[in-house]
């Protein structure tokens, strides 16, 4: 039984160390499933009890409560049964030893109740739900309610279809509901710190979160490539519009698809950069080396824990060199290729169904497959800057801090040198450094000179 005592440690807990907002509603939401808990424990050992049925037991009224959980709650209009779930998923993160009653056993065997379900942890010493928990506090032995709450787990509901609780895999062969019930860790950050943690670059999350102190109005492009990104733009200020009150959900797929090619250095990786900044929006570029994977589904599952994170939270997914996942697909010679095909159907499909901002970036457009690039809103070319983009570039890259030798002419260094964006940095770079160990601010000819040798050495050129 859970008693006053273990409520008030709670409390303790939760008032210490969690946002005040957030604590004062879960620990009334704890002490009202605490009740839950307690009626169904009484009701399943035929004991005497203040209820006939848990669901007699009013459920705290969030309404005038304005934290991150309240709002929650009410947003989407949470029933008796999903709140059950959804704090008994939070507990093990946040009280666990408010679960502890279930590890009673039976008086006559001296096993752990089957009805309670319930998984060992690896270092968690604590009860872990299972799916079979939450049927036991919900249904008891009604076998009726059981089969109506099924539909809780189902893939379109909201816990599901957002990611918030799910069912763990159950090992082949074993019941579905004895797998782990679960809460996606961002949620568990949302409802008590009142914010999402970002994700680290880990196998589970196979992407970097990029970023620039740069702003849009230091973007050095092409002129007719500005203009075809000024779509992007308006889509990240009005696509919600677009699809909610205008009712396009129907009609047009959600998100936006687009394809930036063009030689190394021209901008790309930075024009996603600075489109999630625009939008106020994280960008994430994809490792695809840690994503391709040479055994059968694990590019897959690699790839929906990128999308399974990203989904709901308008972040902006960058595949650089996208080409060695969305590439051509191959004939059909072997089991190996045929599955390869599989794959791809999959990524289109994933594709499709993500309601964010996707660039793929690749250096030949034609590297890609056709199936991609029908799925594609904007396919931008990102040309090697021209004599007028170079000039800028150069004009714009060196600090503050130095000063051009009077033997230095930006305008004939640009205009005999085709260098991309990038080229022109690592130039200046390199000039900068050897000011510097000179110590001077001065960047000189010589070193511009050698920088842009090294340049375009890499590219198999001379001066």
């Amino acid at each position: 039984m859970v008693t006053a005592e273990t409520i008030l440690k709670a409390e303790t807990i939760l008032k210490k160390d969690l946002h005040h907002l957030n604590a004062t509603d879960l620990l009334k939401e704890i002490e009202w499933f605490s009740q839950v808990v307690d009626t169904r424990m009484k009701l399943h050992g035929e004991e005497e009890c203040d209820y006939t049925d848990i669901y007699e037991i009013p459920a705290p009224d969030h309404t005038a409560a304005s934290s991150v959980f309240a709002e929650f709650v009410q947003f989407y209009q949470l029933s008796f049964s999903e709140r059950i779930i959804l704090i008994l998923t939070l507990l093990p993160h946040i009280c666990p030893q408010l679960l502890d009653v279930f590890f009673r056993r039976d008086a006559g065997t001296g096993r752990a109740q089957t009805e309670f379900g319930g998984v060992k942890g690896t270092m968690f010493n604590g009860f872990l739900p299972t799916g079979e928990t939450a049927l036991f506090l919900l249904a008891g032995n009604d076998l009726g309610k059981r089969f109506k709450l099924r539909q809780l787990f189902d893939a379109n509901h909201i816990f599901r279809r957002h990611n918030i609780v799910y069912l763990s895999s159950a090992p082949a062969n074993e019941p579905m509901f004895s797998a782990q019930l679960l809460i996606n860790d961002e949620y568990v950050d949302f409802f008590t710190g009142g914010s999402l943690r970002k994700p680290g670059f880990s196998m589970e999350f196979p992407a970097k979160c990029i970023t620039t102190e740069l702003d849009w109005e230091d973007l050095v492009l092409d002129g007719n490539t500005m203009q075809q990104l000024e779509e992007i733009k308006i889509w990240l200020e009005h696509g919600g519009r677009l699809m909610e009150e205008w009712e396009m959900k129907k009609q047009l797929k959600p998100g936006y698809k687009a394809l930036f090619y063009g030689s190394s250095g021209t901008g790309k990786t930075l024009t996603a950069g600075l489109l999630g900044k625009l939008a106020k929006a994280d960008v994430y570029r994809v490792d695809l080396s840690m994503v391709i994977s040479k055994y059968i589904g694990e590019t897959e599952k690699n790839l929906e824990k990128v999308f399974a994170k990203a989904e709901n939270k308008s972040w902006v997914l960058f595949f650089d060199e996208a080409d060695a996942l969305f590439g051509k697909r191959t004939s059909i010679s072997d089991a190996h290729d045929k599955y390869a095909n599989q794959e791809i159907a999959y990524l289109l499909q994933r594709l499709e169904d993500y309601n964010g901002l996707v660039i793929l970036s690749s250096n030949m457009r034609g590297n890609l497959d056709d199936a991609f690039t029908r799925r594609l809103q904007s396919i931008i070319h990102f040309p090697v800057p021209k004599f007028a983009e170079r000039l800028r570039l150069w004009q714009l890259s060196f600090s503050r801090h130095t000063q051009l030798a009077s033997d230095v002419d930006l305008i004939r260094i640009a205009e005999k040198f085709e260098l991309a964006g990038g080229s022109i940095i690592n130039v200046v770079k390199y000039a900068s450094l050897m000011a510097l160990h000179r110590n001077e601010s001065i960047i000189r000819q010589t070193d511009l000179q050698e920088g842009i040798k090294k340049e375009l050495r890499k590219e198999g050129k001379t001066i």
